[in-house]
């Protein structure tokens, strides 16, 4: 709790008044320490406020009295000072829709379901947000080895309201612009531009290399025209995307004219994978908790017409990695990848670990909507959505930069029975739940008589079926998972 608090008290430029400030801090721990819906009304039931006056609380996210840039530089700034000096910056962007039920809400839209079925597209009521990530590895310095992944951007990403059938040209010329305009890839490449210069500001930040892994949404030409300097771009493509060799002298010195930037057709990304004459190459990377060898191919340098346009890229290409569904089953392979770099000078294990880590932005989603309850409150103007949505993910930033300040890998308290692992394997890393559960036990310790975390299990009852159930809060708070 107190290194937590230490990263809030960096929050007070973000506020013009004490007042608010302190507030805020309330609403915050409260937040994360809320054992039902995250709702405001949950939250300040959660603080003892429900008998006073909530529309302070109200007020504080729909006037905007949160300078959100002023929020993000607070966990940009604590990531940077984690690496080791010579180390990149990793980002993770990806987007999410957050299911809403009321048409009255400012910027939801019907939105295709990603989680649908693959033969049927439906359709949610939802808003749309995008989210930028830094990875922070557990062991700064080393080129193999699991991270986390940080918020430092969450933007707010609705999509115009479409006119009637009635409405003039000029009505339905303004919404394709504003329609164009809001392009969640577009939006991307503005964010990726806004953190490069965020990081430019930063005195360790200048001159860092800045990596931004994405899916196949941010892949594409709007991204890779506006990449700002001293930015590397390593995103997954399709498996037949239309790759040129750099073209020979012969080819770029033909006579008068501009010179030409593509050489030959190369086979596509596919064919070079069952291509049998390029040899795989064996790859460490960290992923789902251990070392794995992964064999990858490394096409290099290539150009992509239709996106990268003048660009030096790399082709990755990562061979599907075997899996068994229990033990002694047959075995079955996923997917392969297929990834291009803009620096064709990065090896292809810092490529493979970079985007493996890209993951880790799931588990941000996941986290967020599940624990904190990213997108409960129940507020319906435009900025109350912004707002209330940053300050909760911005709450689980501090939280995920406490754990690496005090250095907790894994939690003190006792794992229940069914959750015990063998000598032989590694222990799990400390998980948001368990986090949460921590904070907690610091926040409700002398009311729940805890004079340390791990000396309120008692031994089992004699009796194997008793009547009531008795002194089990502190297991109830300890352990809850939501």
């Amino acid at each position: 709790m107190g290194a937590w608090n230490d990263l809030f008290d960096q929050a007070r430029p973000a506020f013009a008044e004490q007042r608010t400030f302190e507030r805020a801090r309330t609403l915050a721990i409260s937040a994360l320490a809320c054992l039902g819906r995250h709702t405001l009304s949950g939250v300040l039931c959660s603080a003892g406020l429900q008998f006073r006056d909530w529309s302070a609380a109200y007020r504080l996210f729909e006037r905007e009295r949160i300078d959100l840039q002023q929020l993000w530089r607070i966990p940009t700034r604590a990531v940077l000072e984690a690496l080791s000096p010579a180390e990149p910056v990793v980002a993770l962007i990806d987007d999410t829709l957050l299911r809403k039920r009321g048409h009255h809400i400012a910027g939801t839209s019907w939105r295709r379901d990603p989680l649908g079925p693959q033969f049927a597209d439906n359709f949610i009521w939802a808003s749309r947000f995008l989210q930028i990530s830094l990875a922070l590895p557990q062991q700064p310095g080393l080129a193999v080895g699991p991270a986390r992944a940080v918020p430092v951007d969450l933007l707010h990403s609705p999509s115009p309201r479409k006119p009637s059938r009635r409405a003039d040209t000029a009505k339905w010329d303004a919404w394709r612009a504003a329609s164009a305009a809001s392009a969640i890839s577009g939006r991307g490449a503005k964010r990726i531009v806004a953190l490069r210069d965020h990081l430019d500001e930063l005195p360790s930040g200048k001159q860092r290399t800045l990596l931004v892994c994405a899916d196949g949404g941010f892949t594409n030409r709007t991204v890779l025209k506006d990449l700002p300097p001293r930015t590397t771009l390593i995103g997954r493509i399709r498996r037949d995307a239309r790759l040129y060799a750099l073209p020979t002298p012969e080819q770029e010195n033909h006579g008068r004219g501009r010179h030409r930037c593509y050489g030959d057709l190369l086979p596509t990304p596919e064919e070079f994978r069952r291509d049998e004459t390029i040899l795989w190459q064996s790859v460490q990377a960290f992923a789902s908790g251990q070392v794995y060898d992964f064999d990858v191919k490394l096409i290099s340098p290539v150009r992509w017409k239709h996106a990268g346009g003048d660009r030096r890229l790399a082709l990755l290409i990562i061979r599907p990695v075997a899996y068994r569904l229990r033990k002694h089953a047959p075995l079955n392979y996923r997917k392969p990848a297929y990834l291009i770099c803009t620096d064709p000078q990065l090896s292809p294990q810092q490529i493979l670990q970079a985007y493996i880590w890209r993951w880790e932005v799931e588990v941000n989603f996941r986290d967020e909507k599940t624990l904190l309850g990213l997108g409960q409150p129940q507020v319906r103007t435009d900025p109350a959505v912004r707002t209330t949505a940053a300050f909760f993910v911005f709450l689980y930033a501090l939280l995920l930069l406490a754990l690496h300040v005090r250095h907790l890998a894994h939690t003190p308290l006792p794992s229940p029975h069914w959750n015990r692992r063998t000598p032989r394997s590694s222990r799990p890393r400390l998980t948001t739940p368990q986090a949460i559960s921590l904070l907690r036990a610091d926040l409700w310790a002398s009311a729940l008589g805890l004079p340390n975390k791990s000396g309120f299990v008692a031994p089992n009852p004699s009796a194997t079926k008793p009547l009531l159930i008795q002194n089990t809060l502190q297991s109830a708070v300890l352990y809850a998972t939501g």
